[in-house]
């Protein structure tokens, strides 16, 4: 609700404001809301906040000589046209009550703090205007809030007449009769005072009778009972009606629409007996007290001052104008400054054009004169400038804004009767001094409620605009500041719950957050940091500014003194006061983008509420006895020992807090609590909020890595969620959303601990480390329940399989909260994340037991059957990928559900290792049908990943991975049936069709195409593949009798393969050996070729063409040759064993034993070769040609040397020699060291 009055300009109507509680009148309709003097030396607009009254009806011409002194029929009745009952004998309230300006507060909330300058009666804003006209004392108490100033009498006499019965403020009177007023006496009013008031009563009551006839009553009523009414209505300490409990109920009820509902308040200054609180008044007035039982709420903008008025004037209707004010005057006083300017400021503060005047002598009725409100301060004998009552009111508020400087402190502004001087007192820090309680004052518990309103309303409006925190933070410490926690522990528990709030755990850190709120106060509030200090600070400059200022006024007598005015008739001169007084704009909330840093702020307010609440709580007998500084231990042990049986039972603990909603609870907690107290209701948000802390801090440390940190934090968290089950009775769906997170993380977690086995020492430590506030928040949840649900969850365990087998269950225990009916519609994004975890663990769990398999293989010394233990691990891990699978389908991640069926595949492959086939004397037996069968389930899964996929765009590296596990189980299944091949049960020709397809499928996935760090291994192994498939046909070759057909085909297919192999080789440059291999083998095919060849021409030109593939050979020595000058030194032969279904690829290092075996074959090979063409061209029966005889020659010389090689000569000379020989016979066969054969 907007509250500023001055945002347009003069004179322009206002939209009428949103009405709170009764209808409003249509007074403020019907007339113009801007009233404006006639000589415009002053502005003023009036808008109605709020009216009880009914609309004006035109008051009765009263006939003349009608006699005021005999009461009308309807006299103190209540009549809406008057006002509440309080208002109608007097015609208007000439005595504040001490609280009128909080009940407007509590009212109008939204106004107070930032949009308002003074909240006050509208009799007190007169008294304060009339200061330097009036000699009648003044005696108010002042209070500020935000840049709020709240007015309201403070009668003095009235209190010490009530202090001398209660014995509280004896240091007052005492202060007061010794610095200010030696002889204090009440008062009395006189009995001309009392027939006034009486005669305009009776007026006004006439007024609005109808037909103007006095209506005598029975003559019953005398003078005496006339002025025992008048004293009965005229009691201002509060006014002390009788009401009745509707009355009452009403009172309690507020006009507005509920802030505090949120933060579990509730109606705060209904006090429960059971607190004991000392109060000056019995509850039935203290709840009138706190009333807003003003007819009309009025904002009103005086120039530029701002003010929420509460007025209970009489409005009529009729003249010229749709409204009027009646006034009753004597025609033999004339009227005088006070009078006229009572009557000019009530009529700007209603917003009413004119005033109807009844003139009367001795109570009979003469004559009605109009006025109008710009025509008041012209009247005879009461002429007064309206730019002095300006300057006035301006000085006042700021001699008011500079020396009113603290929040929650109560101010005194007193004038003596007959005195200039206006001084201006801190009455909680003379309280202070005093020594007395602080609950003496009794303005500390409105101050209180009205700082925690002013919070929760602005913590509305925060959700949008976080600049409020500071201003937030500072009203609500100010708040528990004045508060003693054993007599009001529901604000402070509510305002530490609030002061928790302001601290977003689940927002992103913000780049500009921490200028947005560091310059987020209000310019008139002041920082709480380092708070005494800065006090100390404040006092010291306002001491200087006393002694400097010509203003201030200093007396021995006035010491204690805040401020003071000299003279009133300073008060006019204009901007002679100035607010001096710099609020500081730091209005510091403690920023920090730190998570940790916030929690533990957050965690440190939520313990000081259970505090709060805990102290209320008396059943400690039945509590189980807990030394807070004790610490609680954390259980850590091995649960690897521990049987399925007491898992499953921890399980089952934990998903008990899965299950539907409970019924609301009828019976009291565990430390005695009712369900529906503000205890219970306060203690279930610190719970959640204490909970959320801690799940924050977790996933902090989670980021962290700091594992065990993060454990022993969602450890707390699900306590402080336990203890909030124990105490609530219906979980609400957020709550439980919540809750999944909870157990989420703490699947992550004890995932986390499973893959980081090595770090258990360092997690241990931190998982056993506890702060004292963490132990005194488990303390406080320990009164409530036990906090052992979640033990199961939360505990660190030993074992990695354990801790999977945890984390699994936390994931699925979320998973059946985000399912169950209660969530159905809050959590669809949470449950495709949970679903996500839930596959991962899956997929964890099926790795671990593949994993554990694995190693049971390589364990076993003797291959003997497959053990029972080898096929449980198998079942597991097949049954925890299958789950994933199903998890991932769920939410149609294909990329994750392709990586199941890769890893499914894998375990399908470890299964065909397992049924390996072994020989009597433990070799390797012929490939069993139990090996194909599972190697072809492993294709079959690859298939599916890769169909999952679609394509390579989906996921580039998951793509690439299982086209690689493809092809590498296509190339295994197809060398163990080559290498093995089960002969037994199966013909040659079918073996080889199977290995020959099999082989080009493996062939068929290998992406030579692609650049990635896998390239040269699918190089390797498909020249490996090549390798084989032309070994394969160069045996099929020699071996085949009688279809030569086929032996063409084979020995062509023989042919492509070798050269397509020599050709890869040749590109990796990292395989001397296997390309040596490739070469020697081409050779003995062209050897075997030519020994079933008959002419020599035929015979020649073979033998020509396997030396041209001896010598190149050459490139292989000297790739063998440079990594043996690299390993210089080394004599140990490296020899590698390699098992069957590795994925081939180019070794590091060479294989000594593997380079001698070649060369043993290379030599006699390269000789017989050599020996062979010198017999050829040698028995040649044509001519020779010069170019014959030439490489004759070379072919004598290079067979010559290798015959006087030294066989026995180092590894490194005798390849040095065979690249020598090599390069001489290069340029003769015209051929280069990097040429091929096709």
């Amino acid at each position: 609700m907007s509250a500023s009055a001055g945002d347009g300009e003069p004179g322009v109507p206002f939209d009428m404001e949103e009405v709170s509680g009764p209808t409003c009148s249509g007074e403020n309709s019907r007339h113009d809301p801007a009233v404006c003097t006639g000589n415009s030396e002053i502005k003023s607009r009036a808008v109605v906040k709020y009216s009880a009254a009914p609309p004006p009806t035109s008051y009765a011409l009263l006939q003349e000589k009608t006699d005021l002194k005999l009461p009308p029929a309807n006299w103190l009745r209540e009549n809406p046209q008057l006002g509440s009952a309080g208002t109608t004998i007097l015609g208007s309230s000439s005595k504040s009550k001490p609280f009128s300006s909080f009940g407007m507060a509590y009212e109008f909330i939204d106004c107070i703090g930032d949009d308002v300058d003074v909240v006050s009666d509208s009799e007190n804003i007169k008294k304060l205007l009339k200061i330097p006209y009036s000699k009648s004392h003044v005696s108010m108490a002042v209070h500020r809030v935000g840049r709020t100033l709240l007015l309201d009498d403070l009668d003095i006499q009235e209190l010490f007449m009530r202090s001398s019965q209660t014995g509280d403020w004896t240091w007052l009177k005492e202060f007061y009769q010794r610095l200010i007023d030696q002889k204090w006496q009440r008062k009395k009013k006189s009995k001309e005072h009392w027939y006034q008031k009486a005669i305009l009563s009776k007026f006004l009551y006439y007024s609005i009778n109808g037909d103007g006839a006095a209506e005598p009553v029975p003559d019953n009523l005398n003078e005496e009972d006339e002025e025992n009414g008048a004293e009965e209505f005229n009691t201002s300490w509060p006014t002390a009606f009788t009401s009745t409990s509707s009355d009452a109920e009403e009172a309690d009820a507020p006009k507005q629409e509920s802030v505090d509902s949120q933060f579990a308040l509730g109606q705060v200054w209904s006090v429960p007996k059971e607190q004991n609180l000392p109060m000056l008044f019995n509850e039935g007035e203290n709840s009138q007290g706190l009333r807003n039982d003003f007819v009309r709420n009025i904002m009103w903008t005086f120039e530029d001052i701002h003010m929420l008025v509460g007025s209970n004037m009489p409005i009529f209707g009729g003249g010229r104008y749709p409204a009027v004010s009646l006034r009753l005057r004597d025609n033999n006083k004339p009227i005088n400054i006070l009078t006229g300017m009572d009557y000019w400021l009530d009529n700007l503060m209603c917003n009413v054009p004119e005033l109807v005047m009844c003139f009367h002598v001795n109570g009979i009725v003469q004559k009605y004169e109009m006025i109008k409100t710009e025509d008041i301060p012209h009247l005879e004998n009461s002429t007064f400038s309206t730019r002095v009552v300006k300057d006035i009111a301006q000085n006042i508020l700021s001699f008011l804004k500079s020396n009113c400087t603290k929040e929650g402190h109560t101010y005194w502004l007193f004038k003596a009767s007959g005195s200039d001087i206006v001084k201006l007192y801190d009455l909680t820090t003379l309280c202070e001094e005093a020594e007395e309680e602080k609950c003496q004052n009794p303005f500390t518990l409105p101050v209180a409620v009205l700082l925690y309103k002013v919070a929760s309303n602005l913590m509305l409006k925060a959700r949008q605009n976080r600049k409020h925190y500071g201003t937030i933070r500072t009203l609500l410490l100010n708040c528990v500041k004045l508060l003693d926690e054993e007599r009001h522990p529901q604000i402070i528990a509510s305002a530490h719950y609030m002061l928790s709030e302001l601290f977003q755990l689940d927002e992103p850190p913000q780049e500009d957050g921490g200028e947005s709120l560091r310059a987020g106060g209000s310019e008139d509030s002041y920082s709480d940091e380092d708070r005494e200090e800065e006090e100390e600070e404040e006092e010291e400059e306002e001491e200087l500014t006393e002694d400097s200022d010509e203003n201030s006024y200093s007396s021995q007598d006035d010491s204690k003194a805040v401020a003071v005015i000299r003279s009133v008739g300073e008060l006019s001169v204009p901007e002679k006061y100035k607010s001096t007084h710099q609020i500081r704009p730091s209005c510091a909330f403690p920023v920090s983008q730190d998570k940790e840093e916030k929690c533990r702020h957050v965690l440190s307010y939520v313990l000081k509420g259970l505090k709060a609440v805990d102290g209320t709580i008396k059943k400690e007998s039945d509590l189980p006895a807990a030394d807070p500084n004790t610490p609680i231990p954390l259980k850590y042990e091995d649960r690897s020992a521990i049987g399925a049986c007491a898992a499953e039972t921890g399980i089952s603990l934990l998903l008990e807090r899965v299950g539907p909603l409970q019924m609301d609870k009828k019976y009291p907690t565990r430390s005695g609590m009712m369900p529906g107290s503000w205890q219970h209701r306060m203690k279930l948000q610190l719970f959640l909020k204490a909970s959320k802390a801690y799940y924050v801090l977790s996933d902090a440390a989670t980021n962290l890595l700091k594992y065990g940190r993060a454990l022993r934090y969602i450890k707390l968290s699900l306590q402080s969620y336990d203890a909030y089950c124990s105490v609530s009775g219906t979980l609400h769906p957020q709550v439980l959303q919540f809750h999944s997170q909870c157990l989420s993380l703490c699947g992550d977690i004890q995932l986390m601990l499973a893959q980081n086995a090595n770090n258990r020492a360092a997690y241990l430590e931190e998982y056993s480390y506890q702060t004292k506030e963490d132990q005194e928040i488990l303390h406080s949840l320990h009164r409530e329940s036990s906090c052992q649900a979640f033990n199961m969850a939360t505990d660190l365990a030993t074992d990695p399989e354990y801790q999977l087998f945890v984390s699994s269950k936390c994931y699925e225990a979320a998973y059946e909260l985000l399912d169950s009916e209660a969530l159905k519609d809050h959590g669809s994004d949470q449950l495709a994340q949970v679903l996500k975890r839930l596959g991962n663990i899956r997929n964890e769990m099926g790795v671990y037991y593949m994993n554990q398999s694995a190693a049971m293989q390589t364990e076993k010394e003797v291959k003997k059957s497959v053990s029972v233990a080898e096929q449980e691990m198998w079942k597991k891990s097949f049954a925890f990928f299958e789950k994933g699978m199903k998890d991932f389908e769920a939410i149609g991640d294909r990329t994750n559900t392709a990586l199941l069926l890769c890893n499914t595949g894998r375990l399908m492959r470890i299964c065909a290792q397992a049924h390996c086939a072994m020989s009597a004397d433990q070799s390797r037996g012929e490939f069993s049908p139990e090996e194909a069968l599972y190697y072809n389930k492993a294709i079959d899964y690859y298939l599916r990943a890769m169909r999952s996929l679609e394509g390579r765009e989906s996921h580039t590296a998951v793509w690439d991975s299982v086209n690689w596990e493809l092809s590498t189980t296509y190339f295994t299944l197809a060398t163990l049936l080559q290498d093995y091949a089960p002969l037994s049960r199966k013909a040659q020709e079918q073996i080889e069709r199977e290995v020959t397809e099999a082989m080009m499928k493996s062939l068929k996935y290998c992406d030579l195409q692609t650049e990635s760090a896998r390239q040269p291994l699918y190089q390797y192994r498909a020249a490996t593949i090549h390798h084989r498939l032309a070994s394969m046909y160069h045996s099929c070759f020699r071996n085949q009798v009688g279809d030569e057909h086929l032996r063409k085909q084979h020995r062509s297919l023989a042919e492509l393969h070798y050269s397509k192999a020599v050709c890869l080789f040749l590109s990796l440059k990292d395989a001397p050996c296997e390309l040596l291999r490739t070469l020697l083998e081409r050779v003995a095919f062209a050897e075997f070729t030519m020994a079933g060849q008959s002419s020599n021409a035929a015979k020649l030109k073979s033998l020509t063409g396997a030396m041209e593939i001896m010598t190149e050979t050459r490139h292989a020595f000297q790739l063998i040759h440079n990594e043996l000058l690299e390993e210089l030194g080394e004599t140990e032969p490296a020899v590698s064993a390699e098992p069957p279904d590795v994925a081939s690829g180019p070794t590091s290092g060479l294989n000594l034993q593997e380079v001698m075996k070649l060369i043993g074959v290379f030599e006699p090979s390269f000789s017989f070769l050599l020996l062979q063409l010198i017999k050829l061209m040698t028995t040649m029966k044509r001519k020779p040609s010069n170019k014959d005889e030439e490489v004759l020659k070379t072919y004598k010389n290079v067979y010559s040397k290798l015959l006087r090689a030294e066989k026995n000569a180092p590894l490194l000379s005798r390849v040095k020699l065979h690249m020598e020989l090599l390069q001489q016979l290069t340029p003769e066969t015209g051929s280069d060291d990097t040429g091929t054969r096709s």
